[in-house]
Order: C-alpha cells, then sequence, then structure tokens
C-alpha cells in the first residue's frame, strides 16, 4: 500500500537570511536534501521521500520564490533569484536543522541549485545527483535554432521588456499543464495548482530564469575560468523519454566541471522522473548514496 503523502514528516517554515523556506522534512539516517524544478513544489518528491526516508533523514524544501517560500525584493541583476543565492538557502536550511554535511539532490531547475551548492558549499556537499540538468553555462553556450525552439520557454520566462506574468497570470489553466491527480498524487497536484494561480510565485519563476540567463551564466563563467570543479562523488540522472541530450552527450559535457568520474543513469520516465518512475528515483538515489 503507498505511504501516506509525507506520512511522518514535519511541515515548518524557516527564516534563512532574507527568506521564509517552507520545507517537510523526516526520516532517519544521513541526510539529504531534494531539490524540485520549474514549475513544481517540494510535494513533486513525496513518493520518493517516503522510500528514502527509510533510510535518510529527508529534507524537501520549495526553492526561494517557489510554492510557500518567500523571495527578496528585485535586484537590478536578479540576483535575489540567482542559484548561488538558493544554494545559500540549502546550506542555511541545514545548518539550522543541525545537519553540517549531507547530500544533495537536485531536478530541472534545483539541479543548477543543487550544482551551486557543491560548487559554493564543498565542504558541506557529500554527494551531489543532478536530475535532467546541466550548468546552465553549457547550455547557453551551444543554444542554436534548434535548441531555442524546442526550450524556447527559456526565452519567454527571462524577458524583461514584456514580462510573462501578464501572460501566465491571465490564465494559469490554458498556460500550464499537469498530469490528473491520480497520477501524481491529490494533495501534490493541489499543492502545485495553488502555487501556478499565485502571481507571486509566477513572478519568482520568471525570476528564477532571467537570473539564468545573466548571473548565473557569470557565476558559472567565473568558476570555470579559475578551474573550480566539484569535489564530491556526482550521480547524473537522465529520463530516457526527455531531451537533456539534444545538445550532445550529458555526460560528457558534465565531465569537464567534476573532479571524479560522473556515474550516469538513465530512469524510464518523461521530465518529471520522481513523479513518473519514483521507485526507480529512490533507489537509483539510495544506492547511490550508499555506495562506498
Amino acid at each position: 500500500m503507498p505511504a501516506e503523502f509525507f506520512e511522518g514528516f514535519a511541515l515548518e517554515r524557516v527564516t534563512v537570511g532574507a527568506v521564509v523556506l517552507r520545507v517537510r522534512h523526516g526520516g532517519a539516517g544521513t541526510p539529504v536534501v531534494l531539490l524540485h524544478g520549474h514549475p513544481r513544489t517540494h510535494t513533486t518528491w513525496h513518493r520518493v521521500a517516503a522510500l528514502l526516508a527509510e533510510r535518510h533523514t529527508v529534507v524537501c524544501p520549495d526553492l526561494r520564490g517557489y510554492g510557500g517560500s518567500t523571495l527578496p525584493p528585485d535586484a537590478p541583476d536578479h540576483a535575489q533569484s540567482s542559484k548561488r543565492a538558493m544554494a545559500g538557502d540549502v546550506a542555511a536550511l541545514m545548518t539550522r536543522l543541525g545537519h553540517d554535511r549531507f547530500a544533495v539532490v537536485g531536478h530541472d531547475r534545483g539541479a543548477l541549485v543543487a550544482f551551486r551548492a557543491a560548487m559554493d558549499h564543498p565542504d558541506r556537499i557529500s554527494r551531489l545527483v543532478v536530475m535532467d540538468g546541466l550548468p546552465v553555462v553549457e547550455h547557453l553556450e551551444r543554444t542554436d535554432a534548434r535548441f531555442a525552439q524546442a526550450w524556447w520557454h527559456w526565452w519567454f520566462l527571462g524577458q524583461t521588456d514584456k514580462p510573462a506574468e501578464r501572460v501566465i497570470c491571465a490564465s494559469p489553466d490554458e498556460w500550464y499543464s499537469t498530469p490528473p491527480p491520480e497520477v501524481i498524487g491529490p494533495e501534490n497536484h493541489a499543492d502545485i495548482w495553488a502555487a501556478l494561480r499565485d502571481p507571486d510565485v509566477v513572478h519568482g519563476m520568471c525570476e528564477d530564469y532571467r537570473a539564468g540567463l545573466g548571473i548565473d551564466r557569470t557565476h558559472d563563467e567565473k568558476d570555470r575560468a579559475a578551474g573550480r570543479r566539484v569535489r564530491c562523488p556526482t550521480l547524473l540522472l537522465e529520463s530516457a523519454h526527455d531531451d537533456l541530450d539534444i545538445q550532445g552527450d550529458p555526460a560528457a559535457i558534465w565531465a569537464p566541471w567534476l573532479d571524479r568520474p560522473l556515474e550516469h543513469g538513465v530512469v524510464d520516465s518523461g521530465h518529471h522522473q520522481a513523479e513518473e518512475a519514483p521507485e526507480d528515483v529512490a533507489r537509483a538515489i539510495a544506492d547511490f548514496l550508499a555506495a562506498p
């Protein structure tokens, strides 16, 4: 029988610096943080979290500006939504929860935050799992007509002269779509849609993409120029039925950013791995975390 929705998990709002993060945490064992992507909230992990909590303390926050987490006032360069700021939130949150060192898992936009956490806080991150993500500079430097057509939402959400918020908030039900409640879970479905109908969340998501086209790229470029790389063991989980490979072999693209050989797994799912194949995702993460 499936576990109840986040059964045994605490739901809290934790102040970390300039933001208040909504976070669920539970389980027992070595800590792991699960970071969602766009346009989800932390509830996308509910099935994976239940499985991992058998062996790990699992922490699932909403990224700043998403779901029930707040966002500081806009900065001229969108720094308030940079992945560096979000990674700092994660580090501060784990300190507040009493964890000095932890593994981090990120999907989609959360993969960018997880990568930035490993780069900016190497002494805190024990293992890194990225799901359907690459360093943002690698995407932007490889952009061509095919990528721009397939991933056009990056450019739309990142606009400032004609903000995407006006279009999305006018009819979020027409802009976004999700599988039905019986597929992704009724509580998860309700949480996602409460966020998507909140203009503040829509703005936060757009600011995430605006940062991605500017300041996040700058941070990646500076790290690469300085020769900085991820020190910890790293696993890439790639969806079999998505298009992360649109710009080439993702494992080969990741390799120069890592001190150690990349572990690479393919999950038989579409983009939202945690909702479509939670058992496979949880097993892959648990096996990776347990490896010597």
